[in-house]
């Protein structure tokens, strides 16, 4: 992960929530930016993604982002953990990249 202090979920969650708006005729664009951006929040203070290399962790991003907006996160982010270590592609540590997933789903309480 990046050193910086800038959070590096926040404008790839808020494009979600733009994507979200545009493509769902019952989102409010308000509602759905304000929440994805507390899940940036949230998970970037929690250190969610911490200890995963840059490639790891845009590969989690990408995918939280999907999952985050799935009918029920919950059971979409608990699949996508169990899913990295069933068939972890180009994941470079798929142990931490589900581990990830878990710590996840526990700080935004999914």
């Amino acid at each position: 992960m990046s050193t910086s202090h800038e959070n590096p979920l926040l404008g790839r969650f808020l494009d979600t929530a733009e994507t979200v708006a545009q493509t769902r005729p019952d989102a409010d664009p308000a509602m759905a930016r304000e929440a994805m951006a507390e899940a940036a929040t949230l998970l970037h203070n929690g250190l969610a993604l911490d200890g995963l290399d840059q490639h790891d962790a845009d590969a989690v991003i990408e995918r939280l982002r999907v999952d985050l907006v799935a009918e029920d996160p919950g059971a979409a982010v608990r699949a996508r953990s169990e899913a990295a270590l069933e068939d972890p592609g180009d994941l470079h540590d798929p142990e931490a990249v589900s581990a990830a997933y878990l710590v996840s789903a526990a700080i935004l309480q999914l």
